[in-house]
């Protein structure tokens, strides 16, 4: 009895100190709190609260009427899409763009920034920086205009440069070639996000001590060997953590591309599920159907993102949670 009592007035010391300890760092970063106070509001009301719509998934939808007024039909609209096989070819073409999207996303910028590390002329490498940072800042509007120019028959400098070199016998419309879509709006957004997402990489090897780099310097470690043993392994963790979070993203990747890039000849594999929202959904009206759409686009996402953590936990990597 006395033991059990013990234990309790143990635990509850124990309790009572880690009380303390919480309270103690709230106030020593009271202000780093104060700071992130009006995020955390903007969250709750424009992240949060409008979640409430999310019964719009639910119901038969119509403009005007009261929450209540509203006709309720279950999980109708969800069984409408999933039996939709128009829907499993949109899904198909998203989840391959995104996939070859996010494979060039990480190997390119990746490739960009070891490059750019081991550039030594201060000048020629901020010269390089710019130029490959600037496509980020272009409208997706000037970008498929450019690529539409470059890629017509007429004139167009693909055309003229391969039909030159004789590897093609006469210009080609690769914008009205369907197996070629994919690809094309890959290499457009790789073109334009590139020098943007190897900022991140460039700074986490600039955050590497140059002592490592030195001891295997000393060691006689080329080049090359110095990017694998010390460049990589020093840059994986933030690889991980935007790997999870990009995997979190993989069904959600816009329509611009799609819809700039694309036409009636190839409209089989530029409908994506953002498009597919837009036109079957909020377009025709049916603001329920596009719900219940984009609530099961977000669940997915939320699913992946934590596999993905979880998978990284196990193999002992960098981890958001």
């Amino acid at each position: 009895m006395q033991s059990a009592k013990l234990g309790i007035w143990v635990n509850s010391k124990i309790r009572a100190t880690s009380r303390k300890k919480f309270f103690k760092k709230i106030f020593e970063q009271k202000y780093l709190f104060l700071m992130s106070f009006p995020l955390v509001i903007w969250g709750i009301i424009f992240k949060y609260i409008p979640l409430f719509g999310w019964t719009m998934a639910f119901q038969n939808y119509k403009p005007g009427r009261g929450f209540f007024q509203q006709q309720w039909v279950g999980f109708d609209q969800f069984i409408q899409f999933l039996t939709d096989k128009y829907f499993y070819m949109v899904l198909r073409n998203t989840l391959a763009m995104s996939i070859m999207g996010l494979v060039c996303s990480f190997t390119f910028p990746v490739i960009l920034a070891l490059c750019l590390n081991e550039i030594r002329n201060l000048r020629f490498k901020k010269t390089i920086q710019t130029v490959s940072y600037l496509p980020h800042f272009v409208s997706w509007i000037v970008v498929a205009g450019m690529f539409s120019k470059m890629l017509s028959t007429d004139g167009g400098i693909v055309n003229n440069i391969l039909t030159g070199l004789h590897i093609l016998d006469q210009p080609v419309q690769f914008l009205a070639r369907p197996e070629l879509f994919w690809g094309i709006v890959t290499i457009a957004d790789l073109w334009k996000e590139v020098g943007w997402n190897s900022i991140i990489f460039f700074a986490a090897m600039a955050a590497i001590d140059p002592e490592r780099y030195e001891a295997a310097i000393a060691d006689g470690a080329g080049r090359f060997r110095r990017m694998w043993h010390i460049t990589l392994p020093g840059i994986r963790s933030t690889f991980i953590i935007l790997l999870i979070m990009s995997i979190g993203w993989i069904t959600s990747i816009g329509f611009e591309r799609q819809m700039l890039l694309g036409n009636s000849l190839v409209q089989d594999y530029a409908n994506v599920l953002d498009l597919y929202v837009l036109r079957y959904g909020l377009q025709l009206m049916r603001f329920s159907f596009g719900t219940a759409v984009g609530m099961a686009n977000s669940v997915v996402s939320l699913l992946l993102l934590f596999l993905a953590n979880r998978l990284a936990k196990r193999f002992d990597e960098g981890t958001l949670i």
